[in-house]
């Protein structure tokens, strides 16, 4: 074992603070139709620690709080797009044509990676998803939680913490931390349907009215205006309902089912597609051929959701919980399209070409059981947790090239499997040790194992066939996404124990202190030690200062240190492993691959907090630097790679790409938020919100080349120009999010405007780069209850139909970028208007 060595001003604050997780996060037990006045004199619970409760502007972090009202007014029926809409330093890019990552997009917080922030539910851990993001785009080598498993339905809250939390949670809690609470009530429920689809012109995109030979005998078409377009309908029927369970407990259960037709926001397809006839003209074909053969848009996505929450009081003060859930998801997306005179397409199956599609069956489950209770002065939490997902793919609608006409159409590619298994107990009690006030005393300690497993797929989803001399006869693999052949399984697993502590306590009347501190020993890389100190203090009773000052880490994540996905090539009709290496593999070694190590940040904020009546205003700047960030590498190829490959003995590898830590970041940045509860007599009140972010990321130090490539040149890098322009400029510099909820009798009219920074997709050339403009996106949303039990709505989110300026205009015509006309770069969705109605019936 490695033993992880800290820098000498990370240690130096690590023991100087002993860092802790101060008063986090927030509980609003407020109903649904409560006023955000009345949410702001709600008390909340210390997730982690037994210190008494606290008001929600007593908090010396900061925090936000998204309610299940907030939740049902935004129209949005995924948790990641409505934390977008409500939090402004949280984005969800619109990942399109990103093989699995269109089935299970991630979310980024403080424009960090999507594994820098730690998702918790009901404050326990949350497994990750099996996913590892490899396409090009935002949160590339990352793997995540999927927030959208979790059915809003079954949401009482979210708390959004944005600040590191490394020393209470452990891995992962760099940018901030994500709480969701679950639903808890013994009596009532809901049901609710909502139908939506959009309905959009898209700007910059024209359509093709029709196809014919120019003077020359070459394609030339004619256009008309810009593309209307409806689709991408969306069903969602929900339910939830509380059961007593005696006089001492309650289960509340949650279902919910989403069905979500795709998107199609692709250009048509200027290319030729068939081979020209002999004597040089085009094949009539090409004027009657669909050239709207790509899908760019959202996935055709079903998902199935069943989550319970429990709690039931025993004798002796003992209070028994439990919670868990089963989501499946069915996804289906499409990859590149293959012409009919593609190398790769057999026209015995495929005359006219085929568009390849990726499929995915997502099962997720979690299972959580613990118990709480008294003993003496102590207070005490035990409980365990395990979670799994599992992520399956197959291809269809596509070929073996090298199998022939004989080749299936359909492919059982493998599957991705991650488990973690979760042990954790802490105590509190309140000590005396001469402050003006008791300490809070908190200690626990956290055992936790993990797994990742890459299962085999089906041979001709991997093979290529090969002739009589043993040569290939064309391309292998299932065409769009190679299955996980005999060389990618992968078995791996490892287990960390953690050890933490926190203090908690008023050093005056008005002047608050935590301090906190947690060991941890991983299986596979070593030891970290992480610390925070937090503090507030009331200058007067409508105003305070906030700060806090920590040491973190992330953990390589197993799918980073274990993943490998390994194709056959032909390359001068000889076949050559490609693809994905873990670090340990010879391959990536002998182009400099190193054991992955954990990341370290340092994480400060300092900020205050302003209410006077029914206003409230919360400032806070804040600084966090990553050390040894691990990013995925360029692909290595090339004749100069491949001579090291057959130095090392690895003669039939040509393309080699591995995960390294290799480069250092600082993040900087303000989150303001305001709200303000205006009362207009006999027409109701009117709760404003306005919250922004400004947010600047840099890349401050990317390793030099291993010294294994040193002598190949500047075309050699581990991490080049485009990955670092993806941490830098990938998410918006800025977001603002205004909004006015207007409440007045049995209506309810919500205005939500949200501004997106610029955003840049950045090419391997300056001159390839695609900068988006700011944009606005308005969402408006009407709501009618004429009692307390029903309640119809009618909303329509991007009701200006606003996208990103075309992918023409900013970069000139090729041929790909009049197929896809935006960059999947846009923070905001690509679909355009979106309308949508709500019935719901409570009980």
């Amino acid at each position: 074992m490695t033993f992880k060595r800290l820098s000498a001003n990370k240690l130096a604050l690590s023991l100087a603070v002993a860092s802790a997780l101060s008063s986090s996060f927030v509980t609003a037990n407020a109903a649904e139709q409560d006023t955000q006045a009345q949410e702001n004199i709600e008390v909340i619970s210390v997730t982690g620690t037994r210190r008494s409760l606290r008001s929600i502007a007593q908090s010396s972090v900061p925090v936000d709080i998204i309610t299940s009202s907030d939740m049902a007014s935004t129209g949005q029926l995924e948790v990641s797009q409505v934390l977008a809409n409500q939090v402004p330093s949280f984005n969800f890019p619109s990942a399109t044509l990103g093989d699995g990552t269109d089935h299970a997009k991630p979310a980024v917080l403080r424009g960090l990676a999507p594994d820098h922030t730690l998702v918790l539910i009901n404050g326990k851990r949350r497994h990750s998803g099996a996913l590892l993001n490899l396409a090009g785009v935002v949160g590339r080598g990352s793997t995540a939680v999927d927030l959208n498993m979790i059915p809003t339905s079954a949401i009482k809250r979210v708390e959004v913490l944005r600040d590191g939390a490394a020393a209470q949670y452990g891995s992962d809690a760099i940018a901030g931390v994500i709480n969701i609470v679950l639903k808890d009530a013994s009596e009532g429920g809901s049901v609710s349907v909502t139908y939506g689809e959009y309905d959009t012109q898209m700007a910059g995109a024209p359509n093709l009215e029709s196809t014919y030979a120019d003077a020359n005998g070459d394609l030339a078409f004619n256009l008309g205006d810009d593309r209307e377009i409806s689709d991408g309908a969306t069903r969602t029927i929900s339910a939830n309902s509380g059961f007593a369970l005696s006089d001492s407990g309650f289960v509340n259960v949650s279902i919910e089912y989403r069905d979500n037709s795709p998107t199609q926001r692709s250009g048509f397809d200027p290319r030729e597609q068939y081979s020209r006839l002999d004597d040089g003209s085009l094949d009539p074909r090409e004027f009657t051929i669909d050239r709207y053969n790509h899908r760019f848009g959202k996935a055709d996505l079903e998902d199935y959701a069943l989550f319970y929450n429990m709690g039931y009081e025993l004798d002796n003060s003992l209070n028994l919980y439990s919670f868990g859930s089963y989501s499946k998801r069915e996804g289906n997306s499409g990859g590149f399209y293959r012409r009919a005179q593609d190398s790769r397409n057999v026209l015995a199956l495929y005359p006219d070409g085929f568009l390849p599609q990726i499929e995915t069956d997502v099962e997720d489950y979690s299972f959580a059981l613990g118990l709480e209770g008294g003993t003496g002065d102590w207070t005490w939490d035990v409980s365990t947790n395990y979670g799994r997902n599992d992520f399956a793919f197959d291809v269809v609608n596509s070929l073996n090239t090298s199998l022939g006409a004989t080749s299936p159409t359909e492919f059982d590619n493998g599957a991705l499997v991650y488990d973690q298994f979760i042990v954790n107990g802490d105590a509190s009690t309140t000590l005396d040790l001469g402050l003006p006030d008791d300490v809070f005393f908190t200690l626990g300690a956290e055992y936790r194992h993990e797994s990742y497993k890459i299962e085999q797929g089906e041979e001709s989803s991997y093979i290529t066939a090969l002739d009589s001399n043993g040569n290939p006869i064309a391309a292998g693999g299932a065409q769009v996404l190679s299955g996980f052949g005999p060389e990618s399984v992968t078995d791996e697993s490892r287990h960390n124990v953690a050890l933490f502590v926190e203090f908690d306590t008023y050093l005056t009347d008005n002047w608050n202190m935590v301090l906190a501190s947690r060991y941890e020993d991983y299986s596979d890389f070593g030891n970290t030690f992480t610390s925070k100190l937090a503090t507030r203090y009331s200058i007067t009773d409508n105003l305070s200062l906030r700060g806090a000052a920590s040491t973190g880490f992330r953990a390589p994540s197993l799918a980073q240190s274990s993943y490998r996905q390994i194709s056959t090539i032909l390359e001068n009709n000889q076949p050559f492993e490609v693809g994905l290496f873990p670090s340990s593999a010879p391959a990536a070694q002998a182009l400099g691959a190193k054991q992955l190590d954990a990341e370290d940040s340092v994480n400060v904020t300092a900020g205050f907090v302003y209410t006077q009546g029914n206003f409230s205003l919360t400032v806070d700047a804040y600084r966090i630097d990553i050390d040894d960030r691990i990013v995925l590498s360029e692909n290595l190829s090339g004749a100069a790679v491949q001579q090291i490959l057959t130095d090392a003995g690895e003669l039939n590898t040509e393309s080699v790409r591995y995960f390294t830590n290799a480069i250092d970041s600082r993040t900087q940045g303000v989150d303001i938020v305001a709200t303000y509860l205006l009362q207009l007599d006999n027409f109701g009140d009117v709760r404003l919100n306005a919250a922004a972010n400004f947010n600047d990321t840099e890349v401050t130090h990317v390793d030099d080349n291993p010294e294994q490539l040193n002598s190949l040149g500047d075309d050699y890098v581990v991490f080049a120009r485009r990955e670092v322009g993806r941490f830098e400029e990938g998410t918006p510099d800025n977001k603002l999010n205004l909004s006015a909820v207007w409440n007045f009798n049995e209506w309810q009219t919500t205005l939500r405007a949200t501004r997106y920074g610029e955003v840049a997709d950045i090419s391997t050339t300056a001159d390839r780069d695609e900068y988006l403009d700011a944009k606005w996106i308005t969402d408006l949303e009407v709501a009618y209850r004429p009692n307390d039990e029903w309640k119809f709505a009618l909303g329509a989110n991007n009701l200006f139909d606003q996208y990103p300026q075309a992918t023409v205009d900013n970069i000139g015509y090729s041929t790909f970028s009049q197929i896809f006309p935006y960059t999947p770069y846009a923070p905001y969705s690509l679909d355009g208007r979106f309308l949508y109605g709500n019935i719901t019936y409570s009980f």
